[in-house]
């Protein structure tokens, strides 16, 4: 039988964030956004859900005046990614 898939990495955004921190120190949402191509509402809500799960950890300060936002990917947010690879993995091997 198959493994399930983390559905909190199932997201294709969720997936593509995790992706892009897993080889980063951190990240701030602007570079975020422009990786992802996608809208600053949906970046917020898929950050708060991968922050809420423990997986990425949010850091909100501000520039100046302007606000800044910078993500940065947890232990166990690396353990869960490293997971998810390796069920998928398990997949392509059937």
């Amino acid at each position: 039988m198959l493994k399930e898939l983390n559905p909190l990495l199932h997201s294709e955004l969720r997936l593509a964030l995790m992706s892009i921190l897993i080889g980063l120190e951190e990240a701030d949402f602007s570079y975020l956004k422009e990786q992802t191509q996608a809208t600053s509402g949906n970046l917020s809500v898929q950050i708060e859900k991968l922050s809420a799960a423990g997986y990425i950890a949010v850091n909100k300060s501000f520039r100046g005046k302007m606000p800044r936002t910078v993500c940065k990917i947890t232990e166990e947010g690396k353990e869960a990614f490293a997971e998810y690879v390796e069920t998928l993995k398990s997949y392509i091997k059937l």
